[in-house]
């Protein structure tokens, strides 16, 4: 037999359960709003960095404190990190991918990996140096460039266009790094204006003109020509200009010098960045990529004191404060990122020379 209900009990108990309902509701918002764990997660990203680190932690250091979203550096070659995320899938921890050159994230993007940018962000950077899909969105540019040692060759004696790095003259004196992901770029864009067999005898040519000076990366590159190593290389501006910067105008024995207007060999590469589609902070990952292209992000870029970059800030109307040629006077080969692609070809072509 049932015991007879109690109407005032009743009435408490159903008073208690409505309360404790629309506890549970605001609960959460409470916590969220004073950064307790229900909010935690999302004030938290992980970011891919394949930028040079220094860059990277004065970019994230402003962010940090501008948003309070605190952001977990993980910093290896770009392609290496365009790896991992591939084989990561889904199940990456990364939420924002940063690199210095546009080919990882375009094959990344060929993956379906990549989110959509908002479109706030991608207005603030011209359109032709970011994602034609609108996947990622460019950072900031640099530019190939020679650099060479005045006491070993005089500026009129370098070559003009990129495909006399082959002529059998410059054999000894040259210097490459190959396995940097800024050499990629100079390949597909030879590759672009003179085809695949032309590419390949280039290549074979660069590197017996190369011998004893294959580098592991530019600053080798740049170091090896400063000292009177090797006659001359080929690297991106800013290589020249942190090394400047970092030894002093004492000790540069190097310049720099560009090839002629519209050559192959003079090729624009662009930084940037993207949202992972797997993200589980989609809010706050889109919200670095619209600082990085915000005034402040790229005055970061554009004070060589504040990030040790000396790279050009492209979004925004910042312009470099560095003394370095403005990017509207570059003359470089017409060549899209669209069609630097992925890269992948020109790694092809480099392993098939030996370079690789």
């Amino acid at each position: 037999m049932a015991t007879p209900r109690n109407p005032v009990v009743a009435r408490v108990r159903g008073l208690a359960a409505g309360a404790l309902a629309v506890l549970g509701l605001i609960a959460p918002l409470l916590l969220a709003a004073c950064g307790g764990s229900g909010g935690s997660d999302a004030q938290s990203i992980t970011l891919y960095n394949g930028q040079h680190v220094q860059t990277a932690q004065n970019l994230v250091a402003a962010f940090e404190a501008a948003t309070g979203i605190s952001v977990s550096i993980r910093s290896n070659d770009e392609d290496t990190l365009a790896d991992q995320i591939a084989t990561e899938g889904s199940h990456s921890p990364a939420d924002v991918l940063l690199t210095e050159n546009s080919p990882p994230l375009e094959s990344l993007q060929a993956k379906g990996l990549l989110a959509q940018v908002a479109p706030a962000t991608l207005a603030r950077a011209p359109a032709r140096f970011s994602s034609p899909t609108g996947h990622w969105v460019g950072i900031s540019a640099r530019v190939s460039v020679l650099i060479y040692n005045p006491s070993l060759i005089s500026a009129s004696q370098l070559p003009t266009e990129v495909r006399q790095l082959a002529d059998p003259q410059f054999r000894g004196k040259l210097a490459i790094a190959p396995q940097e992901t800024d050499f990629q770029p100079i390949v597909t864009s030879y590759l672009h204006a003179y085809g695949k067999p032309a590419t390949l005898s280039w290549l074979k040519a660069i590197q017996a003109n190369a011998s004893g000076h294959v580098y592991p990366d530019n600053e080798t590159v740049a170091d090896q020509v400063n000292r009177g190593a090797v006659a001359f290389g080929i690297v991106n501006q800013y290589y020249w200009w942190r090394m400047r910067a970092e030894i002093g105008a004492s000790s540069t024995h190097s310049k720099i010098a560009y090839f002629a207007p519209g050559d192959p060999g003079y090729v624009i590469d662009v930084s940037g960045a993207a949202v992972l589609k797997s993200s589980a902070h989609q809010a706050a990952a889109q919200k670095f990529l619209a600082f990085l292209v915000s005034r402040q992000g790229q005055e970061i870029i554009a004070d060589p004191s504040k990030s040790i970059s000396y790279e050009y800030p492209i979004a925004s109307g910042v312009t470099t404060q560095a003394p370095q040629t403005p990017l509207r006077q570059l003359r470089p080969y017409p060549i899209t990122v669209a069609e630097l692609g992925d890269g992948s070809t020109a790694i092809a072509l480099m392993r098939e020379a030996g370079l690789l």
